[in-house]
C-alpha cells in the first residue's frame, strides 16, 4: 500500500494536520507530559473531527453557493481556515474556557502544576529559596530569568543573586553576580515577593 497516493495523502492531511495543530497549540499554552506517538494520532483524528463538526455550516454552505473551479481563491482560504486559523482557534479557546471560575467549578485548572502555573504567568519577583539543608537563596527573578516547564524537571534561574540581611530582607546584590541556577532536587520551598516593592523592603517586613 503506497501511502503516498493522492488520495491518501489527502485524507491525511485532513484528518490528521488539523488535530495535530490543535493538539500542539494547546500543548505549547499548558504544559504537559510527553505522550507515545500512537495515541497522539489517535487524538489528532479525533480533534480533526470535531474541528470539521464545528465548521461543517461554513463548509457546506461556500460548498453550495459556488463552485469550486470558479472561485478557487475561496476554496484555499476554506483549506487554510480549517486545516490552521480553526484549530489554533479552538485551542486558545478550550484553554480560555478551562480556566474560567465556571467550568472549573467542575473540571480541574488545565495547568497540572503549581509552577507552571505561577512562572506561566510571566511576572516578575524577589524570591527566596530554601533548599533542603534548611539555607537559604535570595535573587531577582526578570525579564532574563528562566524557569523550567513540563515536562521536564523543575529548575531555576535567577539573573541575580542576593544576600540577605539578619533580619531576613533582601541587603544587596552579591558583587559581580550573573545570577544562580536551582536544581529540583535541592528546593524546598519558594518564597515570592512583588517587585512593586523595593528590594531592601522585601522579606524583612512585618505582617
Amino acid at each position: 500500500m503506497d501511502i503516498w497516493e493522492t488520495n491518501k495523502l489527502l485524507l491525511f492531511i485532513g484528518f490528521v494536520i488539523p488535530g495535530f495543530v490543535s493538539l500542539k497549540t494547546y500543548n505549547l499554552l499548558v504544559p504537559s507530559e510527553s505522550k507515545d506517538s500512537a495515541s497522539q494520532v489517535m487524538e489528532a483524528v479525533a480533534y480533526s473531527c470535531v474541528n470539521y463538526a464545528l465548521l461543517i455550516g461554513p463548509i457546506y454552505w461556500i460548498d453550495s453557493i459556488t463552485p469550486w473551479i470558479s472561485h478557487p481563491g475561496l476554496y484555499v482560504a476554506l483549506c487554510v481556515i480549517a486545516l490552521l486559523i480553526a484549530p489554533i482557534g479552538w485551542a486558545l479557546l478550550y484553554k480560555t474556557l478551562r480556566e474560567t471560575q465556571f467550568v472549573r467549578r467542575a473540571f480541574p485548572h488545565p495547568t497540572a502544576k503549581p509552577w507552571d502555573y505561577v512562572f506561566g504567568k510571566g511576572d516578575s519577583y524577589w524570591m527566596i529559596v530554601t533548599l533542603k539543608d534548611g539555607s537559604k537563596i535570595a535573587g531577582r527573578y526578570d525579564t532574563e530569568s528562566f524557569a523550567s516547564s513540563a515536562p521536564a524537571r523543575e529548575q531555576l534561574y535567577l539573573e541575580e543573586s542576593w544576600v540577605l540581611n539578619d533580619d531576613g530582607g533582601f541587603a544587596r546584590p552579591r558583587a559581580d553576580t550573573a545570577g544562580i541556577m536551582i536544581l529540583s532536587d535541592e528546593m524546598v520551598t519558594i518564597e515570592f515577593f512583588n517587585m512593586t516593592y523595593g528590594a531592601n523592603d522585601v522579606g524583612s517586613q512585618e505582617t
